[in-house]
């Protein structure tokens, strides 16, 4: 989880994660939709598919992004965003 919010304008917070697979990536993704949904927060906008190996959840100040290993390692996005500060990082 990165904080973007002094080097970003639309979000104060990204949360970027891979899944091995697209049953995996679904099954986050899932798991993140219903979480949120039982809180009460529910997604401005998504985007995305397994099958394109790329899933955005936008939740206003929080956006989140599931990626294959393959599209996580083109796009880069922690390096993108490489003066955001980090919060959380699991490997």
């Amino acid at each position: 989880m990165l904080d973007v919010s002094k080097v970003c304008s639309f979000a104060d917070y990204f949360v970027i994660c891979s899944g091995d697979n697209q049953r995996q990536m679904e099954a986050i993704w899932e798991g993140i939709v219903h979480e949120l949904k039982q809180s009460g927060v529910m997604s401005r906008h998504s985007e995305g598919s397994s099958v394109s190996g790329w899933m955005l959840a936008d939740f206003g100040s929080v956006i989140i992004h599931i990626f294959a290993p393959e599209e996580r390692a083109y796009y880069q996005l922690d390096k993108l965003w490489s003066e955001a500060i980090p919060v959380v990082r699991i490997q």
